[in-house]
């Protein structure tokens, strides 16, 4: 089955919802979209080690309850909540800082919604970059899940594969996405100046055009 890009990217939600974590301005970046497969099935492509590899990353820990996990080369935490086929919640430790993810699934027609929450304080980083500093990464996430169910034999994610970020397929996707997630801000009460400046520079960091923000 050939993927389609433009057909994943119109299933897309994406949303930005204002808040309170533990006593502190927080804001909420929540991505959705539903997968032509059952909940079992993608349960297991979410949480078994073999399949998250194949479209996310190699993640290894005690993944269970309680447990601690590790993404190669990225965040790791504690998994806080696991529901098996229904919910999942981890903290999301990296370069310092904690935040808050949590994944539910839900049936709806023929298929399942997936529906990501990344939850984190109000900080100079969102400053600058806005919900796709986190959501564009993610909508990557999301992108490769689509490719591995619909090209199972599929060794590594399409976005894993060395230069795709400099193709015009990648260079469109994340102008999209960006644009999207700034448009997300906007509706949650960000002024439109703000969540268009931070949009831009989303895209220009995930395309290579601004070098990464220090920590």
């Amino acid at each position: 089955m050939t993927f389609d890009l433009a057909a994943h990217f119109g299933t897309m939600t994406r949303t930005v919802e204002n808040l309170e974590r533990d006593g502190k301005p927080a804001k909420a970046v929540i991505a959705s979209r539903v997968y032509d497969t059952d909940a079992a099935d993608l349960w297991d492509a979410l949480t078994r080690p073999e399949r998250l590899k194949r479209w996310f990353t190699p993640v290894s820990g005690d993944l269970k309850l309680g447990g601690k996990y590790q993404l190669e080369g990225n965040a790791g935490g504690t998994i806080t909540e696991c529901v098996p086929e229904r919910r999942i919640a981890v903290t999301w430790e990296f370069a310092g800082g904690v935040s808050w993810v949590t994944v539910t699934l839900a049936p709806e027609g023929a298929g399942t919604r997936l529906e990501l929450t990344h939850t984190a304080h109000i900080d100079p980083h969102w400053d600058q970059f806005g919900p796709g500093a986190v959501g564009v990464g993610w909508d990557l996430g999301f992108m490769g899940l689509a490719r591995h169910l619909a090209e199972p034999e599929a060794d590594l994610p399409q976005e894993a594969v060395a230069g795709w970020h400099e193709t015009p397929e990648a260079k469109e996707f994340l102008a999209k996405a960006s644009s999207d997630w700034g448009r997300a801000a906007i509706a949650a009460g960000e002024p439109e100046d703000k969540a268009l400046a931070a949009a831009e520079a989303t895209r220009r960091f995930y395309t290579g055009e601004m070098p990464p923000p220090e920590m």
